[in-house]
């Protein structure tokens, strides 16, 4: 079983930066693909970033590549998304996720979500 609790989102200007943190309990976090999704009002969740348990590999949403970077720390057991560039159109509640591989992660086939943390960006 893993619990995973987002924090860092907030409010922040066109341009702006944020780094999301999301810590996980349970003894079997480092076996886990983590990522990111996001949920924008009125729109359906869609795939960020994830990363794999091991070695580090990760991947990317066509939208945030080259502004957003996702990273692990297994013995803190946390992933981050630091964020740059931020954009209105990035406003939505962002989601930690857990699956059993990232590629389940990209697939959206995880096994653990977190509650979301709300991040809104003003133009």
């Amino acid at each position: 079983q893993v619990q995973l609790v987002e924090s860092g989102g907030g409010l922040v200007q066109d341009g702006g930066s944020l780094r999301l943190s999301c810590a996980a309990s349970g003894r079997t976090f480092s076996t886990y693909g983590m990522g990111w999704f996001r949920q924008a009002p009125g729109k359906e969740r869609e795939f960020v970033a994830a990363i794999s348990w091991s070695v580090g590999i990760t991947d990317y949403a066509d939208s945030v590549k080259g502004r957003f970077t996702i990273s692990r720390d297994n013995a803190k057991n946390t992933v981050y998304l630091q964020m740059n560039s931020l954009k209105p159109e990035d406003t939505a509640v962002y989601y930690c996720a857990a699956g059993a591989s990232r590629s389940r992660v990209v697939s959206g086939k995880n096994e653990y979500w977190g509650q979301g943390t709300q991040v809104t960006v003003s133009s």
